[in-house]
């Protein structure tokens, strides 16, 4: 989903009655579901099991949602979490004048300081980027206590130490799932052009001289469109075969929103076009390449998550997960807690 600027509770309404609001609604319940489940459902074979099973595919879906189903939690929690569904990048490759996507700053903070330094901030801007970056990272740290719990609930020497770990690698699932979910949802929402770009509802108050239209057009896209025109099959189809990733979860988000950014123009002369009136096979194809890049991204990101959990460290005092997997150590006491 995503917002007007103004983030007051009575938009959202007239957003959710009318489906053509400004930083409006994306992708809607079925966009969304779509990417969450092919995000898992196409992993590579070593990622974990229980990820891939039909329950954990169907929840995954569901819980792909979970970012847009939480607002109108209060004025707090909206107006710091509104923004991690959108980046206003603009034509020249800057976010309002500030920085570049291809040279972000390495944090939210240096991010907002870099963009008020020329007038805007964060909360206007957006910052996607970085909220897909943070989900990534929270869920290659659960996977490393995963790896950590599975390896001891095996290893260790203590049965109470093993039922311990049984336990906690049972409930690191359930949280896996859940932060596989808010991943999910921010790589979605980088995959529609509207979420990362300044024309986010209409061309907008810029150049023009191929007479895009005006209308607030992103609701009806990536909702009623899709989910009237849209299968899971089509996008599924449309998907790219999982290849290992290469460099940094930096670099990799920022070219993948420069990408879907790339794509602004041809989704405006398409709906100049009329490819997105009734079943248009040009809307329709156009639709499904964007949620299948959601779809492949997510997929990379989440087995990039694994592979990378291989090499980290858990508990307090650290322990580094390879030392557990080789049965060197007894974690019980870093993960358990000495206070």
């Amino acid at each position: 989903m995503r917002l007007t600027r103004s983030f007051s509770p009575f938009s959202l309404g007239l957003i959710a009655a009318v489906a053509c609001a400004g930083h409006a609604l994306a992708w809607g319940a079925t966009g969304h579901r779509i990417i969450g489940r092919l995000g898992l459902e196409t992993l590579p074979d070593d990622a974990p099991a229980f990820l891939r099973a039909p329950a954990a595919v169907e929840a995954g879906g569901e819980l792909a949602r979970e970012p847009d189903r939480w607002k109108d939690s209060g004025r707090i929690h909206d107006n710091e979490r509104d923004p991690a569904h959108f980046l206003d990048l603009g034509d020249d490759g800057h976010v309002l004048g500030g920085p570049t996507l291809a040279d972000m700053p390495p944090t939210r903070e240096a991010f907002d300081a870099a963009l008020r330094a020329a007038g805007a901030d964060s909360w206007k801007a957006g910052y996607l980027p970085y909220a897909i970056i943070d989900a990534w990272q929270e869920l290659a740290k659960d996977f490393a206590y995963w790896r950590a719990d599975t390896a001891a609930a095996r290893l260790v020497a203590d049965p109470a130490h093993r039922a311990w770990f049984a336990a906690d690698a049972r409930e690191r699932e359930a949280l896996i799932l859940r932060d596989y979910g808010t991943l999910a949802h921010y790589v979605g929402d980088g995959s529609q052009p509207m979420h990362v770009s300044e024309h986010f509802n209409g061309w907008g108050p810029y150049p023009n001289p191929e007479g895009f239209t005006e209308d607030r057009v992103h609701a009806a896209f990536e909702g009623a469109f899709v989910r009237s025109f849209v299968s899971q099959d089509a996008v599924r189809a449309a998907m790219s075969p999982y290849a290992a990733v290469e460099g940094s979860i930096e670099a990799r988000t920022s070219a993948y929103l420069l990408a879907t950014n790339a794509t602004i123009t041809t989704y405006f002369r398409l709906q100049k076009a009329g490819a997105f009136v009734g079943g248009d096979k040009r809307g329709r194809a156009f639709a499904a390449a964007r949620l299948a890049a959601g779809a492949d991204e997510l997929r990379d990101d989440v087995e990039d998550a694994w592979r990378s959990s291989a090499h980290g460290e858990v508990g307090w005092p650290s322990i580094k997960v390879a030392d557990i997997l080789a049965g060197k150590v007894d974690p019980f006491d870093s993960l358990y807690g000495e206070d």
